[in-house]
């Protein structure tokens, strides 16, 4: 009689269990986030009491200890929960809870693990339940625990799982040795919405992706037959292994050899469960209490505006303004996925205007041509306080910009919804373990505040986190352009803002906000690029079409290959005629640049050193402004190359690919 149940078990084939999941899949692509939980009639769950709620259309449960340990340390399991279940019964008796949502026949897809999130919101929210959580996982279990746990390594005490799928071309996709199964492989890719093609081309499996899971050194424990023919362990378990290792993730496997092997080697006993429960309550307890995320963010008006757009399911925009933290990959990818799929309806475009090296000055100017000539903007992430420390912005100069992008932008969609965020370097958690608010932040949290903007202070979480020892600067986060560790940590925080706005607003209507007086009468509010066409009277200027480097210096993307204004003998001379309130170039600095004079309108000779640190191994793009404090109105601007140069420098050189107007 054993044989029958556990193919049910692996393929959920009974009758009751197909009825039950065809229910509660039914909403499918619905927004889990939003789903009413209710309570059910609580019952017991051997001999402890066992909570039943659920979540929308899902049924779940948690079962209580009869002695909860402190913090509240907490068992998941993804599938199958009544499969195998010394280790948790152990673990109720040690004053663990045991949870569990039934979203089967999903195989760990975005919606399955929407539900996840909600399931974990209720839980750690509302019953208080620690914030790392060990998950369990049986056969598909796999790919759920690995689904939520690589989307939340954060949050991951440890993982077990016994005969994990790692991989969908082995099952159910029967693409590589094992036999599959046709129906569920079907099943699979109606699920994810993707097409078969789609499905082997799939870069999400849970051998995929695992140096968050690496970073945060969750420790994995796969418990395997030693000769499973139905999820082979080449295919599944070894390369999750190797690959693990290979990014320094903790991991042990165990092969069964003993006891019957059935099920064709996929089914087989756990002996000793107490040493496994041993070694997850290792993990999870005592329950290590760690700084909460919303700590460090304020949503102020919230983002009703984006949330309404998202949820309407047609088209919506997201532009991610900023530099280098910006512009490598990490949080923005992250947060890119989290967005299409908490709104899997929604068709989104992602515009990507992170360029490294560039502060909120460059962001002003930049802002018409790199974000809003491409269209209606719903959301933009804004970043600009590391670089406007490392380039030593002056204070007035950084709330000019920063209150001129959101001028500007407001402007351009009166509805669009902004988050400023402020990320971390040395100098900022020097300032912070001095009691020193950082200018940066300051200015950035004075624009937000102003505006009535959502903003993250990922620099003061940063600095607090390190001191509650919650992790590492050397061996984790590395560096002001984050380690893997970073971006995981900059992504749960800024998730958490998203989550926090989106989840107290459903359903709300868009909100059209008037724009406040300006904090500053000359912010660069309509800052835009001047074509170097517009120079006049050129006396040894001339414009190289396609300009890049003759070395082997590094460039920045779209700073090379483009027209450039040069200059590279002292004497050379032009004059720029312009209307507005501000002046300035963008030039690309390398190790010949040299020292400019000039001046506005006639008035007194100025000389500005366009040599920097960076441009011995760089030709950088480096912005500078002439003036920002103009009266409104036409005015003339005479550039000249100077005879001197810096010490460093090799020449004299000028090479201009946009002067700035406001």
């Amino acid at each position: 009689m054993i044989k029958p149940f556990l193919i049910a078990l692996l393929f959920g084939f009974t009758a009751g269990i197909a009825s039950a999941q065809s229910h509660e899949n039914g909403s499918a692509g619905n927004a889990p986030a939003i789903y009413a939980i209710k309570n059910s009639p609580n019952d017991t769950w051997k001999g402890f009491e066992r909570v039943n709620i659920t979540i929308g259309p899902h049924k779940a449960y948690y079962v209580n200890p009869n002695k909860p340990l402190e913090g509240n340390p907490w068992v998941w399991r993804a599938s199958f929960p009544d499969w195998h279940t010394d280790i948790d019964s152990i673990l109720l008796a040690k004053g663990f809870h045991i949870a569990f949502v039934n979203v089967d026949d999903q195989y760990g897809s975005p919606y399955a693990l929407q539900v996840w999130d909600a399931f974990y919101q209720y839980l750690t929210v509302k019953q208080a339940f620690a914030l790392k959580v060990a998950l369990e996982g049986v056969s598909r279990g796999g790919l759920y625990v690995y689904g939520w746990a690589k989307r939340n390594p954060d949050k991951v005490s440890s993982i077990y799982n016994e005969a994990p799928v790692c991989n969908i071309k082995s099952w159910p996709g029967g693409k590589l040795s094992a036999a599959g199964d046709t129906t569920l492989w079907k099943q699979l890719q109606q699920v994810y919405h993707i097409s078969e093609q789609q499905a082997l081309n799939y870069k999400d499996n849970p051998i995929d992706n695992l140096d968050g899971l690496a970073a945060f050194k969750v420790p994995i424990m796969h418990i395997i037959g030693i000769d499973d023919k139905i999820v082979p362990n080449a295919e599944n378990t070894s390369i999750l292994a190797q690959r693990y290792t290979a990014l320094g993730g903790p991991i042990m496997i165990y092969p069964v050899t003993a006891g019957p092997q059935q099920l064709n080697g996929h089914h087989f006993p756990v002996e000793h469960p107490e040493q496994w429960a041993d070694m997850i309550m290792k993990y999870s307890y005592p329950v290590k209490k760690t700084l909460p995320y919303a700590d460090y963010f304020i949503a102020r008006n919230g983002l009703y505006n984006s949330d309404n757009v998202f949820n309407s399911g047609g088209n919506a925009t997201v532009a991610f303004l900023g530099g280098s933290i910006t512009y490598n990959p990490g949080w923005r990818e992250k947060i890119s996925r989290y967005l299409t799929e908490r709104f899997p309806s929604t068709k989104f475009h992602f515009i990507q205007a992170g360029i490294p090296s560039l502060g909120s000055v460059p962001h002003a100017f930049r802002l018409q041509r790199d974000v809003l000539d491409s269209g209606k903007v719903d959301l933009m992430f804004v970043e600009a306080a590391v670089n406007d420390n490392v380039n030593g912005l002056d204070s007035l100069t950084e709330v000019r910009a920063l209150e001129g992008i959101v001028r500007h932008a407001k402007k351009a969609n009166p509805m669009m919804d902004i988050v400023m965020m402020s990320f971390v370097d040395p100098d900022k958690i020097r300032d912070y373990n001095n009691g020193i608010t950082p200018v940066q932040i300051k200015n950035h949290e004075l624009i937000a505040q102003h505006y009535g903007l959502p903003s993250v202070n990922l620099a003061k979480e940063v600095t607090d986190k390190l001191n509650n020892h919650e992790f590492s600067w050397q061996y984790d986060f590395k560096d002001l352009h984050p380690a893997i560790y970073g971006q995981e940590l900059y992504f749960a925080t800024i998730k958490s803002l998203l989550n926090a706005c989106f989840d107290k607003q459903p359903g709300a209507l868009p909100k059209a906000y008037s724009l406040p007086k300006p904090l500053n009468e000359l912010n660069l509010g309509n800052g835009r690029y001047y074509g170097i066409q517009n120079a006049k009277n050129l006396n040894g200027w001339a414009i190289n079409p396609d300009w890049a480097p003759n070395n082997n210096l590094s460039t920045r993307e779209g700073f090379v290959h483009k027209p450039m204004l040069i200059a590279t003998k002292p004497g050379s001379s032009l004059t720029l005629p312009f209307t507005g309130t501000a002046i300035g170039m963008a030039i690309a600095s390398g190790p010949d640049a040299g020292i400019i004079s000039y001046c506005i309108d006639g008035e007194t000779e100025k000389k500005m050193d366009l040599y920097t640190e960076f441009s011995s191994w760089i030709y950088l793009p480096w912005y500078v402004t002439f003036s920002t404090s103009l009266k409104k109105g036409q005015h003339t601007l005479n550039l000249k190359i100077d005879a001197d140069k810096n010490k460093n420098s090799k020449g004299n050189t000028c090479q201009v690919i946009y002067f700035l107007t406001n």
